[in-house]
């Protein structure tokens, strides 16, 4: 199912009132959400227009949550323009150079940037976290619910799913606890903008579902990212800088690897979800990335109860592209 990039009828008056009558208003993406995006050009400036659909999302976290790290800081697009009653946000425009394409254009600066990236996690550090809602145990086992409610069911598979659920409750202990932290959420290579004239500046998109919570989670989001291949070298090193830089333990391992397992399951429920449901199969082709990330987390010996029921449920084969393994 295509999105529909057509600008919302609500634009050309929005952009009017707010300086910009006349812009021509070209699409920029989509996402994973009911999102949209597009650029506003106009007499060589531009802007971003996001929409978001006010019955399907909220605009407000996300306005806020930038208010919140724009003043301690953080690179998040300046807020131009809003119109909660009609889902519309003017942002400053921080161009088409993501962390992604950047690296993957010239390798070389691979460990450079992701360094950057890390450093701006160890900064999130020194502030209390936002005020946004808990990312506690509750809300974990919600999120990897999703893989026995939307993946298995996907390939016509049954599973233990009370056992499921127990063998994640005998893990999660290990990331209970500690001083919360601001949580993007989805803080990847394709969410990181490299902005012309700041050499040294990450800016940050997409954090409107932040909660509060362990710092290893968008640690995770960073090093086992779902849409690009991360090196398992990279992901060493950079764990290594972060280790080194705060001084956490060996305990901090153990909740990384916790994390990655939750977030990688959780997101194999969400592709299969956004291949049945919401009719975007290119997020199902992403599992098997998603799938090896799970895997190198399953390996560590803190996640044994939840490793012994993978292999008990879901054997090797499949593992994958749901499409595929269902076919």
């Amino acid at each position: 199912m295509a999105a529909d990039m057509n600008p919302p009828a609500a634009a050309p008056a929005f952009l009017a009132a707010h300086g910009w009558g006349g812009a021509e208003v070209v699409p920029l993406a989509g996402d994973a959400s009911f999102r949209r995006y597009f650029r506003a050009l106009d007499a060589g400036r531009s802007a971003v227009l996001m929409d978001s659909p006010p019955k399907l999302e909220d605009q407000r976290p996300f306005v806020e949550l930038a208010r919140w790290l724009t003043e301690r800081g953080f690179r998040a697009p300046a807020i131009l323009a809003e119109d909660p009653a009609e889902g519309l946000v003017l942002l400053e425009d921080f161009g088409d150079a993501r962390l992604r394409e950047t690296v993957d254009a010239a390798p070389e600066s691979e460990l450079r940037l992701y360094g950057d990236a890390v450093d701006v996690l160890i900064r999130l550090r020194d502030h209390p976290a936002a005020p946004v809602p808990a990312y506690d145990r509750s809300v974990y086992l919600r999120e990897v619910m999703l893989l026995p409610e939307w993946y298995c069911p996907a390939i016509g598979l049954e599973v233990d799913v009370p056992g499921y659920r127990a063998a994640w409750e005998a893990v999660l202990g290990t990331v209970d606890g500690g001083e919360a932290v601001t949580v993007l959420r989805d803080y990847h290579a394709e969410n990181l903008m490299l902005i012309e004239g700041e050499a040294e500046t990450l800016g940050l998109l997409d954090f409107q579902d932040a909660l509060a919570g362990h710092p290893a989670y968008d640690l995770v989001s960073l090093l086992q990212d779902a849409r690009r291949d991360v090196s398992q070298a990279l992901e060493e090193a950079m764990l290594d800088r972060y280790r080194r830089t705060t001084g956490v333990g060996e305990e901090f391992l153990d909740a990384y690897h916790v994390l990655g397992a939750q977030r990688n399951a959780k997101i194999v429920g969400i592709f299969a979800r956004l291949w049945q449901r919401d009719g975007k199969p290119r997020y199902a082709a992403l599992c098997p990335r998603v799938w090896r990330y799970l895997e190198r987390d399953l390996a560590q010996p803190v996640l044994a109860p939840v490793a012994a029921w993978f292999d008990a449920n879901i054997p090797a084969e499949l593992r994958g592209d749901p499409m595929q393994v269902r076919a």
